[in-house]
């Protein structure tokens, strides 16, 4: 198809769009997203305690039915006092994730202190909204934030929307395929003065129940030594949970599971 041609007198209007559209010019972005090979990263999850927060995701990576990848990471520290988790398409996200990582460094750089814990939630809503045209065509990313307030004391979660909107919850956050089993174990088990142990126990055991209802959810898989990334963050700063004391965290719910069905 050639582009059409205006005489001296005629007018095609101030919208290209409008423009486009009227001529045929209008690319179909639906059809290139579902021909599109795109990895997702599946289920993720925090929730505070009291000390702070903590924050989990499980390791699957999916494309369509198929389990592209077993040992995808999708828990980052942002800076030292907070945490990002990703879900949706695993480029556009993890890409999201290292931008978001400098854009942080460069404020500190600049101002000589940290953005406030309010302001990192509001640059990566902002960046979520950037990323809106891609999530028109099928690459949606949907984070979640955690970190530890050191104006406030205490541990802070936000969730997002595809558009950017982003929600400060009170107790618990969850995004990804799985998260509604995952949200609904917290949510009946969360307490505000439960411990690091406790807490960590806590999304073990959500992501477990994830990935027993949600098949793009992966669970521990002993075999490989694959385990999800569990991190907390306090006032200390962030900190990943060792896999060998996840491992036993998992090891130790499974065996419970295996008491009850017994009995």
């Amino acid at each position: 198809m050639t582009l059409p041609n205006f005489g001296v007198h005629e007018d095609p209007g101030p919208s290209f769009a409008e423009l486009a559209d009227r001529y045929g010019l209008t690319p179909d972005f639906s059809s290139a997203a579902g021909s599109l090979d795109i990895t997702h990263g599946t289920t993720v999850v925090a929730c505070t305690y009291a000390d702070g927060a903590v924050i989990a995701g499980d390791r699957r990576a999916t494309s369509g039915n198929l389990i592209s990848h077993r040992n995808m990471k999708k828990v980052f520290p942002s800076d030292r006092w907070s945490g990002v988790a990703i879900a949706g398409a695993a480029g556009p996200a993890i890409e999201m994730i290292r931008l978001f990582q400098l854009q942080l460094e460069h404020y500190e750089k600049l101002e000589g202190k940290p953005l406030s814990l309010e302001g990192k939630a509001n640059q990566l809503s902002m960046m979520v909204r950037g990323n809106l045209p891609a999530a028109m065509q099928g690459m949606v990313v949907v984070p979640i934030f955690a970190g530890y307030d050191r104006r406030r004391d205490r541990g802070r979660v936000w969730a997002f929307d595809v558009t950017g909107g982003r929600y400060e919850e009170m107790n618990y956050v969850a995004s990804g395929s799985g998260s509604l089993h995952a949200r609904t174990v917290i949510k009946l088990a969360h307490r505000t003065d439960q411990s690091r142990e406790e807490a960590i126990d806590l999304v073990v055991k959500a992501l477990y129940t994830a990935a027993d209802d949600d098949s793009a959810t992966g669970g521990p898989d002993p075999l490989r030594g694959i385990y999800p990334v569990v991190a907390s963050i306090t006032s200390d700063g962030y900190a990943e949970a060792e896999e060998s004391e996840i491992a036993d965290r998992f090891s130790s719910y499974v065996e419970s599971i295996h008491q009850e069905v017994a009995e």
